[in-house]
């Protein structure tokens, strides 16, 4: 028993992220769905780039009407994309996108699966994202995704050419393609079949789709109908997808619930030719497997004799299936098969399993106090408790009663998101072959126990997990943290100083360890080319107090313009931040990036003084330009007025400020008419569709996609002497240097002849583009649209853009 029990719980382990999702208590319908799963042996796979290019609708009908095996693998977390929720961009982007995938999941009920490709943003061709990508080693993570999960068929959303729009599309059907080939050959990537082994799926076929261009140009397409209603779910197919999708809340991905038929078209790539089913030629029921018949036979007679009123009733039945799979040589549908049954054997006893923490965070190396909690909620079920860490319990369940267990759990490794762990490329985090796959850690702290249910033994990993009430969500569970023991908190990411400038900083250090005090710890300060003081400092933690906070001097000496980091260290070893994600949708989400400001030595002439800045979808401007020293009042849409505006050198809209802001249309006029008394208006880009002002086109201009992906670009001047250029910094082509991830995105189009356009550029094998920049003299004052990625330079500390954005706040003489 002992050895089953660690083996089955590595097994757990393994997959316990994978199908987190699917580990929830079941009403008695869902139940009957999951009985009737069990006789349906067939797997798809769903391939595509990015959170949210998943045909949710598709996904809940295989998962749920073909009861099929379904996962869906993005290759990014969507790290590259805006946030229409908050600030956070990047790697915490691509953190909440994680999260929103897997609630989108447990509601179409797929897997979610990722490779440690990095969204750098916006590319136009395949050609470009393998530059940044590591082609063959996202290929090896697809490859071993496709050997674990062994579908049948694998779907692509994109084609692999320009109708698949976005290059990170398009590279995505090339790998798909190329995984399909090299998952069968045994000389691909020879090391996974340690583990493995190698898996030729029966096809590979694009999901073709209406928008983008994306229909396909087959007139053989395979066509079939996916809006049936499930009501053992209550809803339909086109219902649940809605639900699944409106999960992508950062994208602003809100979607309409749909009825009645629904056609979805597939093109073949390659394989064997689906001509009226995608399961063509593929036996999905017990009869693929030597010995499987009598399996299905025990199964018919489950789904035949169930009742949902008793499901307890069923567990002898499932307790004989379960003892009849194990008899099967087929590993893979042995194990899987295996894990359902479990399933189901703990939802028809009703049984919650918790193992709950006192408190959200321990340190790394402290010893975990956690209280295992079990009950077994239908009456007349025979349950007992085996082993709970390996300590034998043997103790039988009392029904529809608590019973707790006290334990410790040693924890030597802090929960950082394991792709984070390591610093990462461009195109790729550094991931190591144990995590290929995962969308979060599979090894977050976990109780291992081994139940018994009708003579089952059925090992659980239970992650630890910190239970409050909060008064308007009820209970809410987070996973358990384990932090570093110290931590610096920075208010501010980048600083900003000019030449013998200097400047104050507030640093908190943060107590996070389980301890009474801590004396007399010395903290050492460094910064190429900048003095600080204090250099080192004793921290003296008191028992009530565990945070310490302390001012420091910094003053730029340097002569370079390139900027260096401010690092913070204790006997030498780097002190880590703690930045934590919270979002009502999500659990919250802490990671430990190193603690560390960016000093970015800044030569500006800044005669702007106060801003009034109303925010669109969320960004980090504000901050950024206070760190200019300018005052920044953010300014709700009800309260403009004349009286209001007037107050401020210059205003400034938010990114997609006109999308998401239903008001904002009706104060434009008072906005222009600041203009033309002498103020100075500039408004950030806007996406094409959804604008809040119903003819943005009056303004002498239109949105387009057209956009600079590539951040270096060439970015010429189209008229040397524009003011904008000269006042009051003088602009140069280095101010366009060490940009982030794109130049700006949708351009202005048929822009009006009154317009300056200072600015051209475009990416490579294009035609220039002047829509980035326009500027209007109106009246006494300036009018500025920019498409310009301001949003992202400005707080990554870009000096050049603060220069450039503080010439087109400022008046003109």
């Amino acid at each position: 028993m002992k050895k089953r029990y660690f083996s089955l719980c590595f097994y757990g382990l393994m997959i316990m992220q994978s199908l987190a999702q699917t580990n929830r208590p079941m009403h008695a319908a869902d139940i009957q769905l999951q009985m009737e799963k069990l006789n349906t042996l067939g797997s798809v796979l769903y391939f595509a780039a990015h959170p949210d290019d998943e045909n949710t609708k598709l996904i809940a009908y295989l998962a749920s009407e073909r009861k099929v095996r379904t996962a869906y693998l993005s290759l990014t977390r969507g790290d590259g994309g805006q946030n229409l929720i908050g600030t956070e961009q990047g790697v915490e982007l691509g953190l909440i996108r994680t999260q929103e995938l897997l609630q989108a999941r447990k509601i179409d009920r797929g897997e979610q699966y990722f490779t440690s490709a990095y969204d750098f943003g916006f590319s136009k061709t395949h050609a470009e994202t393998f530059r940044f990508w590591n082609e063959h080693e996202v290929l090896r993570e697809a490859v071993w995704i496709i050997r674990k999960l062994q579908p049948d068929v694998i779907i692509t959303r994109f084609p692999p050419d320009e109708r698949g729009g976005h290059g990170h599309h398009q590279a995505s059907a090339m790998l798909a393609r190329k995984a399909f080939d090299a998952a069968a050959d045994p000389n691909a990537f020879p090391e996974q079949l340690v583990e493995l082994q190698p898996w030729q799926a029966k096809r590979l076929i694009w999901n073709t789709a209406n928008f983008m261009r994306m229909q396909g140009d087959s007139p053989n397409q395979l066509k079939i109908d996916i809006g049936q209603f499930n009501p053992l779910l209550g809803h339909s197919y086109g219902e649940l997808s809605a639900l699944s999708r409106s999960q992508h809340k950062s994208q602003g991905f809100g979607s309409a619930a749909t009825n009645g038929q629904t056609i979805e078209s597939f093109e073949h790539v390659a394989g064997a030719v689906a001509k009226q089913d995608l399961f063509d030629q593929i036996d999905i029921s017990w009869t693929r497997i030597p010995g499987g018949r009598p399996v299905q036979q025990a199964i018919d007679r489950l789904v035949e004799t169930y009742n949902p009123t008793n499901p307890a009733g069923a567990i002898p039945q499932l307790a004989q299936i379960w003892h009849l799979i194990q008899k099967l040589d087929n590993t893979y549908w042995k194990e899987r098969k295996t894990k359902e049954v479990e399933s189901l054997l703990l939802a028809c006893a009703g049984m919650k399993v918790e193992a709950l923490v006192e408190k959200p965070y321990y340190t790394q190396g402290e010893s975990i106090p956690f209280r295992a909690e079990i009950i077994v909620r239908n009456p007349n079920t025979q349950a007992c408790i085996s082993y709970i860490n390996g300590e034998n319990i043997q103790q039988t369940l009392v029904g529809n009663s608590v019973t707790k267990f006290n334990g410790q759990l040693a924890q030597q490794t802090y929960t950082q998101p394991y792709w984070l762990a390591k610093p990462h490329t461009l195109g790729k985090f550094e991931v190591l072959p144990a995590n290929f796959g995962f969308p979060m850690n599979p090894d977050l702290p976990a109780v291992n126990i081994l139940l018994e249910i009708g003579g089952i033994e059925i090992p659980l990993v239970e992650p630890l997990q910190y239970k409050y009430l909060d008064p308007v969500r009820g209970d809410v569970h987070e996973y358990v943290q384990v932090r570093p023991a110290i931590a610096v908190g920075l208010d501010q990411p980048v600083l900003l100083a000019q030449k013998g400038e200097r400047k104050k900083i507030t640093v908190t250090f943060l107590n996070q360890a389980n301890l009474d005090s801590q004396k007399n710890i010395e903290a050492q300060i460094e910064g190429t080319g900048w003095t600080i003081s204090p250099a080192q400092i004793k921290l003296n933690f008191k028992a009530d107090q565990p945070t310490l906070t302390q001012e420091f001097d910094l003053t730029n000496t340097s002569l370079q313009p390139e900027p260096s980091l401010l690092s913070f260290s204790i006997d030498g070893k780097p002190l880590k931040a703690v930045r934590e994600i919270a979002y009502t949708h999500i659990p919250t989400q802490t990671w430990f990036p190193e603690g560390k400001i960016r000093l970015q030595p800044i030569d500006i002439i800044n005669p702007v003084k106060t801003v009034g800045y109303i925010m669109g979808a969320g960004d980090r401007v504000p901050e950024a330009l206070r760190e200019l020293g300018i005052q920044v009042d953010l300014i709700k849409t009800p309260d403009i007025t004349p009286t209001l505006l007037s107050k401020y050198d210059a205003i400034v809209l938010g990114v997609r400020v006109m999308n998401i802001d239903k008001n904002i249309a009706q104060k434009m006029p008072i906005i222009d008419e600041y203009v033309k008394n002498g103020g100075v208006t500039l408004i950030q880009y806007n996406v094409n569709s959804n604008l809040a002002e119903a003819d943005f086109a009056s303004r002498g201009f239109t949105i387009s996609r057209a956009r600079v992906t590539e951040e270096d670009a060439e970015v010429r001047f189209n008229d040397p002497k524009d003011p904008a250029l000269n006042f009051p910094n003088k602009i140069t082509k280095k101010d366009f240097d060490h940009w982030i991830q794109e130049r700006g995105l949708y351009f202005a189009e048929k822009i009006a002849p009154r317009y300056r356009t200072p600015l051209s550029m475009n990416d490579s094998n294009e035609a220039p583009h002047s829509g980035s920049l326009l500027i209007e003299r109106q009246g006494k004052g300036k009018f500025v649209y920019t498409s310009l990625s301001f949003f992202r330079q400005l707080p990554a500390g870009v000096a050049g853009a603060n220069r450039l954005f503080v010439n087109l706040l400022a008046k003109e003489q």
